[in-house]
Order: C-alpha cells, then sequence, then structure tokens
C-alpha cells in the first residue's frame, strides 16, 4: 500500500500556523532616557537571563515549552543618581496562532502544536525605553 499521498494530509493537520511562520525566540531592544543603565532581564523563575547597559537588544525565549507556557520577564535598570525601575515584558497569542490556524482547521495547530511552540507568542514591549526619574527629583 503507498501511503505517499497521506504525507501532505499528515503535515497539515501536524502542524500549526504560528509554529510554521513564527520563531522560538524574539530579539527585544532594551533601552532607557538616559542611555547607558545597567539592566538586568529575569524570566518568571528570577533566573537572570540577560544582562548588559542600554541601548542592548538581547534575545528572549517567548515559551517556557510547556503546554501554553508563554514567558513572563522583569527588567530591571539601574543608574547611579536615578531612582531603580522595573518593567515587565509579558508574551501573549499573536495573530498568526489566533487567525492563522483557520485555514488549517484550527484544532490541531490551536490545540496540540502551537501551545508548545514559542511562534504563537509575541513579546510586549518591544522596544521599552523608560524614563529614569533622578533621586529626589519631585514628580
Amino acid at each position: 500500500m503507498n501511503l505517499r499521498p497521506l504525507f501532505p494530509a499528515c503535515a497539515l493537520l501536524l502542524s500549526g500556523c504560528a509554529t510554521i511562520v513564527g520563531t522560538e525566540t524574539q530579539p527585544v531592544k532594551i533601552d532607557s532616557l538616559p542611555q547607558g543603565a545597567r539592566f538586568t532581564v529575569q524570566d518568571e523563575t528570577g533566573r537572570a537571563v540577560a544582562q548588559g547597559y542600554t541601548p542592548q537588544t538581547v534575545e528572549l525565549a517567548k515559551s517556557t515549552g510547556n503546554y501554553f507556557g508563554k514567558k513572563h520577564y522583569q527588567v530591571m535598570l539601574e543608574s547611579p543618581g536615578y531612582v531603580p525601575l522595573t518593567l515587565p515584558i509579558e508574551a501573549s497569542a499573536n495573530l498568526w496562532y489566533v487567525l492563522g490556524n483557520i485555514p488549517l482547521l484550527g484544532f490541531p495547530g490551536w490545540l496540540l502544536v502551537d501551545p508548545f511552540y514559542g511562534g504563537m507568542y509575541d513579546l510586549k514591549p518591544e522596544h521599552p525605553q523608560p524614563k529614569l526619574n533622578v533621586v529626589g527629583a519631585r514628580g
């Protein structure tokens, strides 16, 4: 029995749109006003995944690899003479995941393939650029 005609159908059913067009990581440009602040990026476990001085682009994973395991990050900025600042970077479902699976009959991509893969998420904000406040300044 020749099973070759079934390969395209299997590939279609075992793939998700976000998995096909997305990536597991995303570049995020860490910046600040004024520039030159020291930053540390921590993931949801509290582990430091990136460090440096602004401005710098870091590559961050979008998924934990678990079922619907989107990543959460905290960016901590500090600079002498300025109030330290912490801001979140969150992963959220992108349009490739939400709408892109419809032509592929949806459910395999929505529930079986894409939830394990970071391609279904986008990290926001992509370019955080907070303004650091001077110590002792009045708002």
